[in-house]
């Protein structure tokens, strides 16, 4: 299967364990928010929306977001589910034919990745999960024919794993051990340690 593949970044949470905005928190020297649009758009992704919620106003005026659509998302508090909804319900709108979806706070995450789950859909596949060391994170792709399903699914801090887990025989897993990793930053130290690790 071929068509249009989007990217969505989910950006909209408080940061209340790192203390600001993880969308604005810098990585070589580049916002986490920004670090993410172009990761998903080297990776094949067009167009991308960035989904903003806590500190929308302040995320949008200070990160340099020239290519992505930005979508707030008012009802954020409920958690990640509210922002797979207002991510998806945004690119049902669209002429997309599937959406890449990846989560702000886990920088580290390859491009290369992102094109191994287009190849996917390609050949067919409704949904594919990037896995490293065998398990299943982020980012993760979805086509448009489940998005309805996804979202009934995503409630409070569930995004679309609820539905991934109740649809097995849908979901493909992708390898991408090679390709970065998945870890998250949720606090300070977490982006301490992670840059100091890069030698930064």
């Amino acid at each position: 299967m071929t068509g249009r593949v989007g990217g969505l970044v989910l950006a909209a949470g408080a940061g209340r364990r790192f203390g600001s905005p993880k969308a604005l928190a810098m990585l070589d020297g580049e916002a986490l928010v920004e670090r993410s649009v172009r990761l998903v758009a080297r990776g094949g992704c067009t167009p991308i929306f960035v989904v903003l919620g806590a500190h929308a106003a302040e995320v949008a005026r200070a990160a340099n977001l020239p290519t992505a659509q930005v979508l707030p998302a008012p009802d954020w508090a409920e958690g990640m589910g509210a922002s797979l909804r207002r991510g998806l319900g945004a690119v049902a709108g669209s002429s997309l034919d599937a959406v890449v979806i990846t989560l702000v706070d886990q920088p580290l995450i390859g491009a290369e990745a992102v094109r191994r789950l287009i190849t996917a859909h390609a050949a067919g596949a409704a949904a594919a999960v990037a896995t490293y060391n065998g398990q299943p994170r982020n980012p993760v792709l979805l086509r448009r024919e489940t998005w309805t399903e996804v979202c009934a699914h995503a409630r409070g801090d569930m995004g679309a794993r609820a539905w991934l887990r109740a649809n097995p025989d849908r979901v493909v897993m992708v390898a991408c051990d090679d390709t970065g990793c998945p870890d998250d930053i949720d606090t300070p130290a977490d982006l301490a340690r992670l840059s100091a690790a890069r030698g930064r």
